[in-house]
């Protein structure tokens, strides 16, 4: 199964991309097809130099509309009404980006004939073969079959994380107590069905394709014969941390030990990896400045004319090793909105001038900081920096808080992506797990795809505030 970065993705969404694909290029034969009529004519065409290219574009436009209008997240798109109307704003935003393509580059468009008929066949074909996906569910082979070894509080998020989350195709059939007591008490759903003792013969019965262990109390309760002969007898078995990491792409912080820290697998920052990162941040935010520049003069104009200055607002952040720097921003506040001191940004914060809901929205307030990546204080992709006051309350309330900082802080980042803003110490908390899930999997395959998904929540200004 593909991984990015340490987390799965499923099977059935990558079937469904190349899927998607497939009946896109079918949808561009029958457009060519219908346009010419004549086999010698329809084969001379699709022979034509340019055919893979022309078609390679429009394949590729339209698997990125459908993708940022979230038609491979199964947890958005629920209802037929929505799959239609999604549908439907996603090949209308893959023809204008074809438009604009084609103003540039003649020789890749299909022309406006077989683009008239081609458009509403793959129209037809994909609405259809998703209807067809979601009554039969082709896809879904049958179920890995997951026991829960133990009825810890752990075990039961977990449990209700993957009930959420039917795409991942497993099924829970059940825990296992660690005393025996209580059997047939329902946790979520299913509940106890056996003690831990007998879990040898539980997997054996129910054909449990995979054990995981969450156990309140393992020293002296765990069964440590039985597993043995389960893992050598080809069933897998892991701990409740381990299989959440890859299923969510966070680590869960409670009651987690550092011992599982230091043994797990990766953390690991080659000179390398790191210079190849530095190179790109450099690359990356040179062009982004250079380009967005007329926009940046655009903001600072509207802010000035709005409330003055100063245009730039520079507040202290903690970076590389816990030292601190002025991070830049276009400011989106009035002026000394925080003479009471530091506090969380909220929802309908009254600090914030029309000027300023706007650039936050559209996370323009944060272009100045490719300035603090050309310094080398920031990189594009990592934790977001905090500020020194909230470093100092967090570091007090959460474990492990501090080890955020052994990267340099990104623009965006693994957490902002997977998860809301974070306004308060638990949903700090949260947030951290998804910061050292990064800094556990760093790659540049990750920060790619961290930079992908940014754009979609630029798109649909997700979390801002």
């Amino acid at each position: 199964m593909l991984k990015i970065g340490g987390q799965r993705v499923p099977t059935r969404t990558l079937l469904l991309v190349a899927s998607d694909g497939v009946l896109i290029v079918i949808g561009l034969i029958v457009g060519v097809a219908l346009r010419f009529h004549h086999w010698q004519e329809i084969l001379h065409h699709l022979r034509a130099p340019q055919t893979v290219y022309r078609f390679g574009l429009v394949v590729a436009a339209c698997l990125l509309s459908l993708y940022y209008n979230d038609l491979y997240n199964s947890q958005v798109v629920s209802r037929r009404s929505e799959l239609l109307i999604r549908l439907l704003q996603a090949l209308g935003s893959a023809c204008v980006g074809l438009g604009i393509i084609y103003y540039f580059d003649p020789a890749g468009s299909l022309g406006r004939g077989i683009a008239a008929l081609a458009a509403p066949t793959i129209v037809l074909l994909t609405l259809g073969w998703r209807l067809l996906l979601d009554g039969t569910g082709i896809f879904l082979q049958n179920p890995e079959h997951v026991l829960i070894l133990g009825t810890s509080p752990e075990g039961v998020t977990l449990v209700r994380e993957i009930i959420s989350r039917p795409e991942l195709n497993l099924k829970v059939v059940g825990f296992l107590d660690e005393k025996g007591e209580n059997i047939g008490k329902s946790l979520v759903n299913p509940g106890i069905i056996g003690a831990a003792s007998d879990v040898e013969v539980v997997v054996g019965k129910e054909k449990i394709d995979r054990v995981i262990l969450s156990l309140s109390e393992r020293r002296g309760r765990t069964p440590v014969r039985q597993l043995l002969h389960l893992k050598f007898a080809g069933v897998g078995v892991e701990d409740t941390h381990s299989f959440n990491e890859r299923i969510t792409g966070r680590i869960m912080l409670e009651h987690l030990s550092p011992s599982w820290l230091i043994l797990s697998d990766g953390f690991r920052k080659s000179q390398f990896l790191l210079a190849a990162k530095r190179t790109v941040d450099v690359l990356v935010s040179l062009c982004v400045f250079i380009f967005t520049l007329p926009l940046m003069m655009l903001v600072a104009l509207a802010i000035w004319l709005e409330t003055g200055r100063p245009i730039l607002f520079r507040q202290k952040r903690v970076g590389l090793r816990g030292h601190e720097f002025d991070m830049l921003k276009f400011r989106s506040m009035y002026q000394n909105a925080e003479e009471n001191g530091p506090s969380w940004a909220a929802n309908d914060d009254r600090r914030i001038t029309r000027v300023g809901r706007f650039i936050r929205n559209c996370r323009f307030d944060e272009l100045p900081q490719m300035l603090n990546v050309l310094r080398g204080e920031m990189s594009l992709v990592g934790p977001r920096p905090e500020r020194p006051y909230f470093c100092r309350l967090l570091e007090e309330q959460i474990p492990f808080f501090a080890l955020r900082h052994s990267l340099r802080p990104g623009i965006t980042g693994w957490a902002q992506i997977k998860y809301q803003y974070g306004a308060s110490i638990e949903e700090a908390r949260t947030k951290l797990g998804y910061d050292l899930f990064y800094i556990k999997h760093l790659s540049l395959l990750l920060d790619f795809a961290i930079l992908f998904e940014t754009a979609k929540v630029i798109l649909y200004g997700r979390g801002a505030k």
